[in-house]
């Protein structure tokens, strides 16, 4: 009993650290991207994942998880892409209110269970259809009275949803092929992640923004705020 109770516990307060945040991040990110006018989510993206893949070097430095080999080319395809959802759904909180970017990572789900249905032939209950319904129509009612929508961010969130999908459909085809955690994939494919986003980043930026991220004067409030935000998105 005893043992078990410690189990949930744990399992418990990973859940609590992983929701506090994740809520942490997008409002930290909102904040530098509305508030304290560093509007260059794609290259912010690609700051964090390099924070990532260094944090992850160091913990496998220190056994804190066992490194596994993943061919080069399977592991730079799915870095790529995953980057490029990670950078759209960066773009679409950049756009877009954060009630609609909520709403967009919301809607990744049933559309992740519709691709798995048509190319995957997976089969889904009743009851999830009908839940996955209901969390449509609520997706739906939130964007049609979102104050903020907009042409640009909608289209980003599209993007987005449609990236992450097969990002995650991908995911979890990887891992149960070749037998790796989500730690083993993350660590191999996070610097091929960071360098399509840190090579594009400015570049889509500037597009998108009409500013130069190398032009930005960083005020003492931002480079602030980089120093937890880039921990908080290790967890």
């Amino acid at each position: 009993m005893g043992e078990m109770s410690n189990f949930q516990l744990g399992v418990i307060g990973a859940l609590f650290l992983s929701v506090a945040s994740s809520v942490s991040i997008v409002i930290c990110n909102k904040a530098l991207m509305s508030n304290l006018g560093f509007p260059f989510a794609t290259t912010l993206t690609s700051w964090h994942l390099m924070v990532t893949f260094c944090t992850l070097h160091a913990a496998q430095r220190l056994n804190l998880f066992v490194s596994k080999s993943v061919d080069l080319k399977t592991v730079m395809l799915f870095g790529i892409l995953n980057g490029i959802s990670i950078g759209f759904l960066n773009l679409s909180l950049g756009f877009n209110s954060i009630g609609f970017y909520q709403m967009t990572k919301l809607a990744i789900i049933p559309f992740t269970v519709l691709l798995e249905t048509i190319f995957l032939k997976k089969q889904f209950s009743s009851k999830i259809k009908f839940a996955l319904f209901l969390l449509l129509v609520g997706v739906g009612i939130a964007s049609i009275t979102d104050l903020q929508l907009n042409f640009v961010g909608t289209i980003l969130s599209l993007l987005a949803i449609i990236t992450t999908c097969v990002g995650q459909i991908l995911t979890n085809t990887i891992q149960k092929k070749l037998n790796v955690s989500s730690t083993q994939l993350l660590y191999q494919s996070a610097p091929f992640q960071a360098a399509i986003l840190f090579v594009s980043g400015p570049v889509v930026d500037q597009m998108l923004t009409k500013q130069n991220v190398f032009a930005y004067k960083y005020s003492p409030v931002v480079l602030v705020i980089f120093n937890p935000h880039h921990v908080l998105y290790l967890n």
